[in-house]
């Protein structure tokens, strides 16, 4: 954790340095200026290229045809935040003070997530509001359901220990992370922390360090270590889906080092490289990936998506179901 808090800071520092130098010497309107420094700066600094397999030069090729003196800034912003879209990532943005461009990598997948059936066929009306969480008992208090619906970073020892006492002696708990488009990492290590009986590796961490494609620096470990108080120990299932992003797959990933934890829907909506941006010419900013999250084998594939050990779609036709839901509770059986 100690390691994703340093490349955090290194970016915030190079976001400020960026800033700062266009202030005193490169502040320009001219679309072909920030054009170049825009594609520039993703091809030294992106992390994803191979896993995603983008050719950036064909890229530049079909956009630079777009970029004409005197065009609008409305038509420029489409164009470069067009070009940054390619990428098909949710961390990548292009900012100005009258538009945002966005990838949504949750339309890769069908909507498998309806929090109205939850509660008006599973939880019913009276569940419990603990910080984060929202939670109940199913299956006649034979199982725990925790929905959390981001990580806020606001997740501490009080709520976690009120829910996971709560739930004790449950034969298994069911953690809904679907449509969690992510958040604070420090709530991932909050709740795993829970889940674990020994320091345990859960996957590596290195950060793009040079121009070429493939200059990374040496993978870091991540560990979860186990919490000193309350933890749990029985069977748990974590539902995610297209929408889980983010810290959302970080936690999904982490999941496949843990032998208690199985992970049941569709395949997460990835985004495990951590965002770092700066300022084009003109004052508009921009993020993108600098960083890849590893598995235990070292492989950056699951930033298109961390798959479930079991997949399980729900079936719109019938509105009273979550088929999802109703497959986790026939796990923990």
């Amino acid at each position: 954790m100690r390691k994703l808090y340093s490349i955090l800071l290194i970016g915030l520092s190079l976001i400020s340095c960026e800033k700062a130098l266009f202030e005193n010497d490169l502040a320009s309107t001219n679309p072909k200026d920030n054009f170049e420094y825009l594609w520039n700066e993703c091809n030294e600094k992106y992390s994803y290229f191979d896993v995603k397999n983008i050719d950036w030069d064909v890229v530049k090729s079909e956009y630079a045809a777009k970029i004409y003196d005197g065009m609008s800034q409305d038509s420029l912003f489409n164009v470069l935040g067009g070009m940054l879209t390619e990428l098909r990532d949710d961390h990548t943005n292009l900012i100005s003070n009258f538009n945002v461009s966005t990838f949504r990598v949750d339309y890769l997948g069908q909507d498998n997530f309806d929090w109205r059936i939850i509660e008006d066929h599973y939880l019913n009306r009276d569940y419990y509001i603990t910080g984060p969480f929202l939670h109940n008992f199913l299956d006649n208090k034979e199982i725990g359901y925790v929905r959390f619906p981001s990580f806020p970073g606001t997740v501490d020892a009080d709520n976690l220990n009120f829910v996971l006492n709560r739930y004790k002696n449950t034969k298994g708990l069911i953690l809904d992370i679907r449509e969690n488009g992510g958040g604070a990492v420090t709530d991932i290590f909050e709740i795993l922390s829970r889940f674990v009986e020994r320091k345990t590796l859960v996957n590596y961490s290195r950060i793009k360090s040079g121009p070429g494609r493939n200059e990374f620096s040496e993978a870091e470990p991540v560990y979860v270590s186990p919490y000193n108080g309350i933890r749990y120990k029985n069977k748990i299932v974590v539902l995610v889906d297209r929408g889980t992003y983010s810290a959302g797959s970080f936690f999904s990933l982490a999941t496949k080092a843990l032998p208690n934890i199985t992970l049941i829907g569709d395949t997460t909506g990835g985004g495990l490289g951590l965002p770092n941006g700066g300022q084009l010419p003109n004052g508009w900013t921009y993020r993108f990936s600098i960083t890849q999250a590893l598995t235990l084998d070292k492989n950056p594939d699951y930033e298109n998506g961390v798959p479930p050990d079991i997949e399980t779609l729900i079936d719109w036709g019938d509105l009273t179901t979550d088929e999802i839901l109703e497959r986790a509770i026939l796990e923990l059986q």
